[in-house]
């Protein structure tokens, strides 16, 4: 008798565990659904010229080349600014979704795209419009502020 009371219980708890592991794929599910949601977009040289401007063929007339604007931040992996800005820029990458992309110019790595924007602090900020010319903000600014320069600069609200 004891040894099925045993068998029993050791049954319910197996059986009990194994609903425990259904319910935490359900929630990667979700989790992974969550985290679809755009993020920066870290670029290259050569990837600057296939999605931002080519400044190489073009080089006296800004064209922009993406398909919804772009907030580009010029920052360094030292920079304290930089680093302090960078969960504003994540968590407006997913506010703003679908209507504009942030990218991410590592000026260490990438010295000749720095240099060719004239990058002489950071974090450095570049408001491209689809249309006009792209503006310039140095300095880190708050995610009120970069709501109100995204909304006013590159949304045109």
């Amino acid at each position: 008798m004891k040894r099925i009371t045993l068998l029993i219980i050791l049954a319910g708890t197996l059986i009990s565990s194994c609903n425990g592991k259904e319910e935490n794929k359900e929630q990667k599910v979700e989790t992974v659904k969550t985290e679809n949601k755009m993020k920066t977009i870290h670029l290259t040289k050569a990837e600057f010229l296939a999605k931002v401007a080519n400044y190489k063929t073009n080089p006296a007339e800004w064209k922009y080349l993406g398909d919804k604007p772009a907030l580009i931040d010029f920052y360094a992996d030292w920079c304290g600014p930089c680093k302090a800005i960078a969960p504003t820029l994540e968590e407006l990458a997913a506010e703003y979704d679908e209507q504009i992309y942030i990218y991410k110019i590592n000026t260490e790595q990438e010295q000749e795209l720095a240099a060719a924007f004239g990058i002489r602090s950071i974090p450095s900020l570049l408001f491209v419009p689809m249309d006009g010319q792209p503006q310039m903000s140095a300095g880190a600014m708050s995610k009120p502020q970069l709501k109100e320069a995204i909304d006013k600069v590159l949304l045109k609200k």
